[in-house]
């Protein structure tokens, strides 16, 4: 067999699983879209839940998650940048760089549930937060500070060195440079990965678990030392610990469908950003 026929063929291959894993996502999400969207209304998304979480809605759970990707959001997302535009523009010391590159790509492959204990012993236990949006809030963010830190410093190190020069020539400090020329530049790849990474920690359960959600309460969070009703949980304890599986069933799989949109609709955004940076870059 020749080099084009051994081309053609791997490509074959590849198109073909990536086509299988489309079909397989689409029977998946449509399987849940068809289930859930038989529950969804106005009440449901809008009520509180009723005769343990067998009737009513589920805006405890909306609103927990809610609060908790704001916590991990205002936790994450400053720290990921800064650490980020240090390590790509400040950092001098090559074995230094490495080693936080290496470390960030081991958390990144640390399963959640970890990160879900080290939160029950720090902030639950050690700093006395209780299990509470503060505590699950700060574990997500750490959760996803992984990957902000990474798309930071592949969205900053994708800008062309010549407009650091430029900046450079007319006189203007590095911070200044970094500031209005490349922070700007890197900010569609930045946000990116931010909008992605609020995805995940939206629909990841097994932090929250055990730092912040509760399976059913009948009041909303006053404060972010309250413990909270959440999506992914609320659908984890309806399906595995509800005493009326024939009413809960239902009411699972329409939270499925409301997170399962709302991590779309977050994915949608990241595109649409991607797809103007791009126009833009061509203009």
């Amino acid at each position: 067999m020749d080099k084009a026929k051994k081309e053609k063929l791997v490509f074959f291959v590849i198109k073909s699983l990536a086509y299988v894993s489309a079909v397989f996502l689409a029977l998946i999400v449509g399987y849940i879209f068809f289930k859930g969207f038989r529950v969804i209304n106005l009440s449901f998304l809008t009520e509180m839940p009723e005769n343990g979480i067998t009737q009513g809605g589920i805006f405890p759970a909306i609103l927990g998650t809610l609060y908790l990707v704001i916590v991990s959001f205002v936790i994450a997302v400053p720290i990921g940048i800064l650490a980020g535009i240090y390590i790509e523009e400040y950092s001098s010391e090559i074995r230094f760089v490495r080693l936080i590159r290496v470390s960030i790509n081991m958390l990144s492959g640390i399963p959640s549930v970890v990160f879900g204990l080290f939160g029950l012993a720090v902030f639950v236990e050690m700093f006395h937060f209780g299990v509470s949006v503060l505590s699950g809030g700060i574990t997500l963010g750490i959760l996803v500070l992984p990957t902000i830190i990474q798309s930071t410093i592949e969205a900053l190190s994708s800008v062309p060195y010549s407009f650091r020069e430029a900046s450079f020539g007319i006189g203007a400090t590095k911070w200044q440079t970094i500031k209005h020329i490349v922070l700007p530049t890197a900010m569609p790849g930045i946000l990116t990965g931010i909008i992605l990474s609020i995805g995940r920690a939206a629909g990841e359960t097994a932090p929250i678990m055990f730092t912040a959600a509760t399976f059913y309460t009948g009041r909303l969070p006053k404060s972010v030392f309250d413990e909270v009703m959440a999506l992914p949980y609320l659908i984890y304890g309806l399906l595995t610990e509800g005493t009326f599986p024939d009413k809960q069933i239902p009411i699972a799989y329409g939270a499925s469908t409301v997170l399962l949109l709302f991590v779309f609709a977050l994915s949608l955004t990241a595109i649409i950003i991607r797809m103007r940076s791009r126009r833009r870059k061509k203009w």
